[in-house]
């Protein structure tokens, strides 16, 4: 079976459907800090928030085009400041969801490529947070594949279909942290 090529681009209004959708399925949902029942409507107004002009949040999807089919949306990232503090504005958290048709199949590396690659090069972001439920041992490994270093647990975390579930804090820190340049390359 040949791998479909996977597209990166960044998120807009029209993706709703796509974020409710991935979002709201019980097999994705299980390792997200999202809420059950979300619909088109929430998540356009979320993305009307985030995706206004001046917002320093960053959203992805990732597309997969079949056989003459239009292109499907089939995971999506995001990053989000730390909060307001000046001295944290070099800190992003960040979250990813895939469809779970899609999962295995290159569809996080992609997103996970399109973010480092985002705050390495533009963003200006020196450290890159999150947190994944410790269960979740798939994303654990995509995380530690692109330099996430694990910093610690929280005991009883999140709330989980009626459970508390611990989580692990994960951080990486820019490989390379810009410096004051010569000017343009020779």
């Amino acid at each position: 079976m040949t791998a479909m090529p996977i597209t990166v681009r960044r998120a807009t209004q029209a993706d709703a459907g796509a974020f409710a959708r991935i979002m709201g399925d019980p097999r994705v949902l299980a390792n997200l800090m999202q809420l059950p029942y979300t619909n088109e409507e929430v998540w356009r107004d979320r993305l009307a928030e985030m995706l206004a002009p001046g917002k320093p949040d960053l959203m992805l999807v990732a597309e997969r085009q079949a056989g003459g089919q239009p292109p499907q949306v089939v995971g999506s990232a995001g990053l989000h400041p730390c909060g307001p503090a000046l001295r944290r504005r070099h800190a992003m958290q960040m979250g990813i969801s895939v469809d779970a048709d899609a999962q295995g199949q290159g569809v996080g590396t992609a997103l996970m490529q399109a973010l480092c690659d985002w705050c390495d090069g533009w963003g200006q972001v020196l450290r890159l947070e999150l947190t994944v439920f410790v269960d979740n041992l798939r994303a654990i490994a995509l995380y530690e594949r692109f330099g996430f270093q694990k910093e610690g647990l929280h005991r009883g975390y999140a709330l989980r279909d009626g459970q508390y579930i611990d989580v692990l804090s994960m951080a990486r820190l820019h490989p390379s942290p810009p410096r004051i340049g010569g000017g343009p390359a020779s």
